[in-house]
């Protein structure tokens, strides 16, 4: 894939490459805010650390093997996942964004996220 598809493939989650890593990262409160809004009571507000822990399920029940290689680094604004292993994140990403477009599947997971 190319990286212009690619980035069309993970929009609104932007690619961001550094020197010896990789960066994926999303502008909180611009998708998918009706996930977080049904644990609203709960404490959840949609902010980056929020999203980092519905990642870390998606990470842990769906890509298991990609644990080693994927971390985050989220802030109240911004969700963002790194890697020196750039095709890690890349799987990690795609996957991530296609369970997000699966009503089903990004509530049952975000069912067990917890909050930070």
């Amino acid at each position: 894939m190319n990286i212009n598809n690619f980035k069309k493939v993970i929009w609104p989650f932007f690619w961001v490459e550094h020197e010896k890593s990789v960066s994926v990262c999303l502008n909180v409160g611009e998708y998918k805010t009706e996930i977080f809004q049904e644990r609203e009571e709960e404490g959840f507000e949609g902010n980056g650390y929020d999203w980092a822990s519905l990642a870390k399920v998606f990470l842990e029940e769906r890509k298991p093997e990609l644990m080693e290689d994927v971390k985050f680094d989220p802030e109240a604004d911004m969700f963002c996942a790194y890697s020196s292993n750039t095709d890690a994140l890349k799987i990690f990403i795609i996957a991530f964004k296609e369970a997000c477009e699966n009503k089903i599947l990004i509530q049952d997971l975000f069912s067990r996220a917890e909050l930070d």
